[in-house]
C-alpha cells in the first residue's frame, strides 16, 4: 500500500472581506480622490505607493491582526500593484493615512484604528475626514511625535502635512489637497483635465481677440495711410 504525503496547509490571506469599498457614494468619490491627488502629487518619484481599500496584514502567521486603511501613503515602495499589503514584505511603517470617518465608525477611527496606526504600523501622520460633517470632529489630524500622536494645529482652514509637503482642506465643501508653496490647489484628474480645458479655451479667446484687434488696427493704419497719401497728392 502507497503511503500518501501530505502538505501542510497554505495560510491565507485574504484580499477582501466582501464588503462595499465605503459607507456612501461621497465617502467613495473623496477615497479615490485623495488616491489620485496624492498620486500625480508624487508622480515623478518611483519609491512612493499611494493606495487605500486594501488589506494591510501587520502580523506574519496571523491573517487576523488586518486592517484597510481608506487612504495611505508609504516611501520605500514602488508603484506596482499590490493585491495586499504585508508589513515583513514591504516597509512595516507608513508615512501618511486617511480615514473617511462616519457615525457608525468613527468610534473605531478615534480608538482601536488610532492605537495600531500609532503604536503598531507608527503611522507618521493620521487623518481623519467626515465628508457629511456629521461627528465631532468631522476633520482632524495626528502626527507622530516620538511614541505618541499629537494632535496638528491648523493654519489659515488648513492641516498641513509634513509628509506631504501639501495642505489639506476643503474646496467647495470637498476635501482637497493646497500646494502653499506655488499657492495652487490640487485636484483630482476630472478637475484638472477641466481646468486645462479652459485655459485652453480662454488662450484660443485671447488669441482670436487679439487676431481681431490686430486686424482692426491693420484696417485703420491702411485708412490713415490712404488718407495722407491723398492729402499728399497735389490736386
Amino acid at each position: 500500500m502507497e503511503r500518501k504525503i501530505g502538505t501542510a496547509p497554505t495560510l491565507v490571506y485574504p484580499e477582501s472581506d466582501g464588503e462595499p469599498m465605503a459607507e456612501t457614494g461621497r465617502h467613495v468619490r473623496a477615497l479615490l480622490d485623495m488616491i489620485d491627488m496624492i498620486d500625480w502629487h508624487f508622480r515623478d518619484i518611483p519609491d512612493v505607493h499611494v493606495s487605500g481599500n486594501m488589506f494591510l496584514y501587520y502580523e506574519e502567521g496571523n491573517p487576523r491582526k488586518v486592517i484597510s486603511p481608506d487612504v495611505f501613503m508609504v516611501r520605500g515602495v514602488s508603484k506596482k500593484d499590490l493585491r495586499t499589503y504585508k508589513t515583513w514584505e514591504q516597509q512595516p511603517h507608513l508615512d501618511f493615512v486617511l480615514e473617511l470617518a462616519s457615525p457608525s465608525t468613527f468610534l473605531n477611527d478615534f480608538n482601536e484604528k488610532k492605537s495600531i496606526y500609532e503604536q503598531v504600523l507608527r503611522v507618521k501622520e493620521y487623518y481623519i475626514y467626515d465628508p457629511y460633517h456629521e461627528i465631532d470632529p468631522s476633520f482632524v489630524g495626528f502626527r507622530l511625535v516620538g511614541d505618541t500622536y499629537r494632535e496638528i494645529d491648523f493654519v489659515e482652514g488648513f492641516l498641513p502635512s509634513d509628509v506631504l509637503d501639501l495642505w489639506l482642506g476643503e474646496r467647495d465643501g470637498f476635501l482637497r489637497l493646497y500646494d502653499p508653496v506655488n499657492a495652487m490647489w490640487i485636484g483630482p484628474s476630472r478637475e484638472r483635465v477641466d481646468e486645462a480645458e479652459a485655459r485652453v479655451d480662454e488662450a484660443e479667446v485671447r488669441a482670436a481677440q487679439e487676431f481681431r484687434a490686430r486686424q482692426q488696427a491693420e484696417t485703420e493704419l491702411a485708412k490713415l495711410r490712404a488718407a495722407l497719401k491723398h492729402l499728399q497728392t497735389p490736386d
